[in-house]
């Protein structure tokens, strides 16, 4: 038996290859147990912040992560101790495949503590989120939507930036130098996307809109269903998405038409120029108890506008709350360009026959 633990195979004796076998399988079968502990004590630390979110739902989100980075430590760890087989070794464009397997091995230990950090994202996100929707303030939840995914861009750079120094060896420091020329150039390059990434933070601290507003925009009116690091994404009246750049939504004039106090509602009455001033007058006075008698109405102007060659011109404008529907709103001003109608019927009235076309 101790003949065979000593038997030498590729340059390492059975009983080196059964123990880091038994070190591997012993990682295996407690990882889980030892990832969960972690995790515990991660939750401890941030429990306070987060008592409204069950222990469960971090778990979920930090145990996969954790499982594979410790699994992957205690491999690399554990094979590291086993001498590198000379059968094995190769070159490869003057790298070779000890320096290739290191740098595979480093690369994976980076990629599975940055997936580690972005789940703690996700999980802080979700604690402000929660915390957020108990503000009034939409803006709230829409700025932990906008640096949730900010940060995450960051850990993943600063990922990129840990694989070339840990497996490519690249010095850190003279890579940023050289990155700070490489990324004027590339600034000049991509000065739109910067400008949409500058204008998105002037939208999120000046506010003129949020999600779930309406608003009218280069011609499209519609809902703002998502703010992002570069566009906007708005859900229009026709049920179309558009993606409107975020440097557009600052230049140009924005109607945040849920800021609106009121809906107002304009009718124009073009009448016969045979109709006399005292018609007129009375008229005016008809529409107006008419408009006064109904409390949906805020207020209300009621004026002759002006008078031509071809008709007078009568101009009915009315104020309801823009907390009425727009399905409502448009109710009401369908009942009072039938009452307006009305009176005109009953006062023997007559509108402009040239222009059929009535508001």
């Amino acid at each position: 038996m101790k003949s065979i633990l000593n038997y030498t195979f590729f340059d390492n004796t059975v009983r080196s290859y059964l123990i880091v076998l038994g070190v591997i399988l012993l990682a295996l079968l407690i990882k889980r147990l030892v990832s969960r502990y972690c995790a515990g004590l991660l939750y401890k630390m941030v429990g306070k912040a987060g008592k409204n979110i069950t222990k469960q739902s971090f778990f979920n989100l930090v145990v996969l992560p954790l499982e594979l980075f410790i699994l992957l430590f205690v491999a690399f760890v554990s094979i590291d101790k086993l001498m590198f087989p000379t059968a094995l070794e190769f070159t490869i464009f003057k790298y070779t495949s000890r320096k290739i397997i290191d740098s595979i091995s480093n690369g994976l230990l980076v990629v599975s503590f940055i997936w580690l950090c972005i789940r703690l994202i996700d999980f802080t996100a979700l604690v402000l989120e929660q915390k957020a929707d108990f503000s009034q303030d939409i803006n709230d939840s829409q700025l932990i939507v906008f640096f949730k995914d900010f940060f995450k861009v960051i850990v993943v750079i600063i990922g990129v930036l840990l694989v070339l120094h840990f497996s490519f060896h690249r010095n850190i420091g003279n890579l940023l130098t050289g990155l700070s020329i490489v990324g004027a150039a590339i600034a000049l390059a991509t000065r739109e996307s910067l400008e949409n990434l500058i204008a998105s933070f002037i939208i999120f601290f000046d506010k003129p809109f949020a999600t779930g507003d309406t608003v009218k925009v280069l011609q499209f009116t519609g809902t703002v269903e998502k703010i992002g690091l570069r566009s906007t994404r708005i859900r229009t009246e026709n049920k179309t998405y558009i993606t409107v750049p975020n440097k557009q939504m600052v230049d140009s004039v924005v109607d945040n038409i849920s800021l609106r106090t009121q809906r107002k509602a304009e009718i124009r009455l073009e009448m016969n120029l045979k109709t006399t001033a005292t018609e007129l007058a009375s008229l005016i006075a008809a529409i107006k108890q008419k408009l006064g008698s109904r409390e949906i109405v805020d207020s209300y102007q009621v004026h002759l506008l002006e008078t031509g060659k071809q008709a007078h011109i009568v101009s009915v404008d009315f104020f309801s709350s823009a907390n009425n529907t727009v399905e409502s709103f448009n109710d009401l001003k369908e009942q009072i360009n039938f009452e307006i109608i009305e009176l005109v019927e009953q006062q023997g009235l007559v509108f402009f026959e040239g222009d059929a076309s009535r508001k």
